[in-house]
């Protein structure tokens, strides 16, 4: 039996019933952007289902440690993750969508009353992930010229001029081209 599929007990059936879980779930490699992030140990999770009438509603976190490169000197780094578990799940199709909810926002129970963990907690970790992992906000990152990595020491190059960072204007070939007036 997987971990991370619950089935779903008889009483939660009965509307202002909750039951918790919890276990752990292996993700090898999750991909954000351009970056991946490595769970080399198990991610642990815990879950309160509770029954609100018409749907299920699952609540929860999941935690572990996830290590990528930073995205300056490619250096690895490690840091703790902890992401909020949310999801809503119809009791049957033909129940109503919530008014205030988009579609995206909720599930439908499946027939065989199995809830997924493991999507629920990719998603939350995916957003507890930086736009831009970094070693440290003072890393300096690698020269462009000779790749060495500018926080173990200078490497000697000469530094780039103020020319070199602005980008050539992609219009500029046109200054000189015969345009026929009218």
């Amino acid at each position: 039996m997987d971990a991370t599929r619950i089935h779903v007990p008889l009483e939660l059936f009965t509307p202002a019933e909750s039951a918790h879980f919890e276990g752990e779930l292996t993700v090898p490699v999750v991909k954000s952007g351009p970056d991946l992030y490595d769970f080399s140990a198990p991610l642990s999770w815990q879950i309160d289902i509770s029954n609100t009438g018409d749907a299920l509603l699952v609540t929860g976190t999941v935690e572990g440690e996830a290590k990528t490169a930073c995205a300056r000197c490619l250096d690895s780094i490690a840091f703790p993750v902890t992401g909020e578990i949310e999801g809503y799940f119809l009791l049957s199709s033909e129940e109503a969508a919530p008014e205030d909810m988009d579609e995206d926002e909720f599930d439908v129970l499946s027939e065989d009353k199995v809830i997924d963990v493991e999507p629920l907690a990719t998603a939350a970790l995916l957003l507890e992930f930086p736009l831009v992992p970094l070693c440290d906000d003072e890393c300096k990152g690698l020269c462009s010229t000779c790749g060495a990595n500018l926080n173990e020491g200078s490497c000697g190059c000469e530094p780039a001029s103020d020319e070199d960072d602005v980008p050539p204007n992609p219009f500029a070939v046109l200054k000189d081209f015969p345009f026929e007036e009218k």
